[in-house]
């Protein structure tokens, strides 16, 4: 393995990988996947597939890269995310930079030439929102910033879609309001779990600012929202009743954690709510496939 030194530190591949956040962007690609199949009533294009989810990878992971290098001294100040490559000096501003510009323009490149431009526009608009509009604006600028900024998030389902159809459509914006629901619940857990660190790095996340009883109320009203919202694809009929039955229950799971986060929390309840909101977006959108192909 070639390493490049960097002051005193060694820079190696992994450290570039880790700043993609894979874990991530692993999930965000599940999403565009299930977008991917539920624009279509056969199989999707192997190549849209392949190159439509690696475009929007690229671009996604470049916006990981940018949201390391602006958020590089508050994560100096926690526990989290004190040992990142960029605040541990293992890789130097400069090469992050263009590592992410070249990564983005990849990604752009393969979605403007061979997807389509719609889906390459779209995956642009999210890049920007996250990137710059989330990390270096609102994130410090209110304790709604993952509510506002959830938006950028939100949006894989819709470049799935729009990489197979060339269109936006209803069904597509369900999927996005999904996770834009999901985000707030998911993400103001971490927070809960996270929050002396949050405090000492200055971001007024919604539990330094407003305090956790406040916060928890947010999660479980947040949560019920998620869960009726999670019915709507039944309803528009994108998807059938295994889904629906899937999406009640898997919803029942998150308000049960919410709400013993809320009434009977322990140290870790904030942490395994949190981990439990992952597998309840994965399962969840598992379930449409499932339901899209064999019922």
């Amino acid at each position: 393995m070639t390493e490049i030194t960097s002051n005193s530190a060694t820079t190696s591949w992994r450290d570039f990988y880790e700043m993609c956040k894979p874990r991530v962007v692993m999930l965000m690609i599940l999403t565009s996947l299930v977008g991917m199949f539920l624009a279509v009533p056969g199989m999707v294009d192997l190549d849209v597939l392949i190159l439509g989810n690696l475009g929007i990878a690229l671009v996604a992971s470049s916006g990981a890269v940018v949201n390391h290098l602006i958020d590089r001294k508050i994560d100096l100040k926690m526990k989290r995310t004190h040992n990142r490559p960029l605040p541990q000096g293992r890789v130097h501003a400069t090469q992050t930079i263009v590592f992410a510009l070249a990564i983005g323009v990849a990604g752009m490149a393969i979605l403007l030439f061979w997807i389509n431009p719609l889906c390459a526009w779209l995956t642009l608009a999210s890049f920007v929102g996250y990137a710059f509009i989330y990390t270096g604006y609102l994130k410090h600028a209110t304790p709604q910033n993952i509510v506002i900024g959830g938006l950028s998030g939100a949006m894989p389902p819709l470049l799935g879609w729009s990489a197979v159809t060339g269109t936006i459509e209803s069904d597509a914006l369900i999927l996005v309001l999904i996770i834009f629901a999901w985000t707030p619940p998911h993400f103001w857990a971490l927070a809960i779990h996270r929050k002396a660190e949050y405090a000492n790095s200055g971001v007024p996340m919604l539990p330094v600012t407003h305090g956790e009883h406040v916060t928890k109320i947010h999660i479980l009203i947040y949560t019920a929202i998620l869960v009726i919202v999670s019915v709507f694809p039944f309803f528009s009929e994108m998807s059938g009743l295994l889904y629906l039955v899937s999406a009640l229950l898997l919803g029942a799971g998150f308000l049960a954690w919410s709400t013993l986060l809320m009434v009977k929390p322990k140290p870790t309840t904030a942490m395994e709510t949190f981990r439990y909101s992952i597998i309840y977006l994965t399962l969840l959108f598992v379930a449409l496939v499932v339901d899209h192909y064999l019922f």
